[in-house]
């Protein structure tokens, strides 16, 4: 078996927009399926060789598929096959990034798994071409980021909704959607109209997959380093209600519980 993962710093010009870029290599691994859990980012997959094998999407209303993917936010996991190897680069996307790299608000990529070439174009091939081209790894991140500098756009969401998305993931999906309004000025009803165009989520679901993709990446940490799975302390650390509340919402985001 191989397993390799780098971890790359982007460029000073993408930091608000790329939230981590991550090259991976996997190898000598049975087949079997990878779930794309849901998170505070727009995820952009790059793949060395084989594109992904989409088995079921975020929304089940979109057809099985195989392509470099762009993934947005969403509330339900995909499902993705592999031969019992995986190589490529994943982008971590702020919904800022949505529109600064992407030329569209995160709103219109809710829940779709899109080709790479339906956004970018000519780009979007240049920049899968440019980096398989490259040697290793940071060769490939700087082919990657010379791309995406050239598609940089002077394009931000308005200011309220960025404070409240800054305010939703800062305080780790804790604060009510009523304080959250409060603090950026508007009604509660405008927030939600508002927040959902433009990051494809309600700012109640957004609160929810915050503090799920917290939890989760907690709850791996624990695991990784041999330390005790405890569930209820989790779960109190994570600003759920309780045990029950935290295994609740992690059927429903990952389909499966929290120690599987």
């Amino acid at each position: 078996m191989r397993q390799e993962s780098v971890v790359h710093s982007p460029h000073p010009a993408l930091r608000p927009y790329v939230a981590a870029a991550v090259g991976y290599r996997h190898e000598g691994f049975p087949p079997g399926e990878h779930l794309g859990l849901p998170s505070p980012w727009l995820t952009l997959v790059l793949t060395l060789d084989e594109p992904l094998v989409m088995a079921a999407h975020a929304d089940p209303r979109q057809a099985p598929g195989s392509f470099d993917a762009l993934g947005g936010l969403h509330t339900r996991p995909a499902r993705i096959v592999h031969p019992g190897r995986q190589a490529g680069v994943q982008l971590s996307l702020t919904p800022a990034g949505a529109r600064a790299l992407l030329g569209v608000p995160a709103g219109t990529l809710a829940s779709l798994d899109c080709p790479l070439e339906d956004l970018l174009g000519r780009r979007g091939r240049e920049m899968v071409e440019r980096m398989r081209a490259a040697p290793d790894w940071p060769a490939r991140f700087a082919a990657l980021e010379a791309v995406l500098l050239l598609e940089l756009h002077d394009d931000e969401p308005v200011p309220e909704v960025a404070e409240a998305w800054r305010l939703t993931t800062s305080a780790g999906g804790r604060l009510p959607v009523a304080e959250v309004a409060a603090r950026v000025g508007w009604s509660v009803r405008h927030l939600e109209q508002r927040f959902r165009s433009e990051t494809g989520l309600r700012p109640k679901e957004a609160a929810r997959v915050v503090r799920f993709d917290r939890a989760r990446r907690n709850l791996a940490a624990r695991a990784t380093t041999g330390r005790r799975i405890d569930l209820a302390g989790l779960a109190a650390d994570g600003g759920f209600t309780d045990q029950a509340h935290l295994t609740r919402e992690w059927r429903a985001f990952s389909g499966l519980s929290p120690t599987r």
